[in-house]
């Protein structure tokens, strides 16, 4: 039986038919046997349904333990909670920015790999908060208050956030300038002066509007010539 235990076979028991002392070692071993077989059945359940199934919360229950097998059931379920704590708090944060909340970060007690995990996603949610932030202070600024000339300033960026930076601040500084042409025109027409153009590269509805502005001076130039003539 000793043999077989050692072999990792957990289905021998003693059944020798003895007395006294003997017999009591035998229902020691018997025992001995049976707890081993129910720890090995608990912590092949919890590690299929954990570690393979990926189904968390699961508790290994080895009853009428002591000693070391207490103390490993108590370590393996232990680690199941730990495990299950850090990726279920991942797992909400996840969620949480899914869902467009950029407040929330992983708070839960990590150590080594999974503490990595948890400082670069953390790091990753604050790119994505400082990248939000800026994106809406410019939107407000320049659509919302007209406030032209301003850029987002995200720092310590790289990758996709460093060319999102800069394509909204590229967007935002052709919008200026091409506003700004257009307006200085309209200041100069406003004062009587017909010479000024609108120069600024545009396209689609800018250009449009470009060429329209552009055609009403044109227009009024020629105008303002014939009334000056005659």
């Amino acid at each position: 039986i000793c043999n077989a235990v050692s072999d990792g076979d957990l289905t021998q028991k003693f059944t020798l038919q003895v007395t006294s002392q003997v017999s009591i070692m035998g229902l020691a071993i018997n025992q001995m046997v049976e707890r081993l077989g129910l720890f090995s059945t608990e912590l092949n359940r919890v590690t299929l349904e954990v570690g393979i199934e990926g189904e968390l919360g699961f508790q290994a229950m080895v009853p009428n333990t002591k000693g070391v097998w207490y103390d490993l059931t108590g370590d393996v379920n232990t680690m199941v909670e730990n495990l299950t704590a850090q990726v279920r708090d991942i797992a909400t944060v996840c969620k949480a920015v899914a869902n467009g909340d950029l407040s929330r970060k992983v708070t839960v007690n990590i150590k080594g790999e999974m503490g990595q995990i948890k400082e670069y996603f953390n790091q990753m949610v604050d790119s994505l908060r400082v990248f939000a932030t800026e994106v809406q202070r410019l939107t407000l600024d320049v659509g919302t208050e007209g406030k032209l000339g301003g850029i987002a300033q995200v720092h310590d960026v790289s990758g996709i956030w460093k060319d999102l930076t800069d394509h909204v601040n590229i967007m935002a500084g052709n919008l200026t300038d091409q506003v700004r042409d257009i307006a200085s025109v309209c200041k100069a027409v406003a004062k009587g002066d017909l010479n000024q153009k609108i120069e600024v590269n545009a396209r689609g509805e800018m250009d449009d509007m470009k060429v329209t502005i552009n055609t009403m001076v044109d227009q009024l130039r020629i105008f303002a010539s014939e009334v000056t003539r005659v």
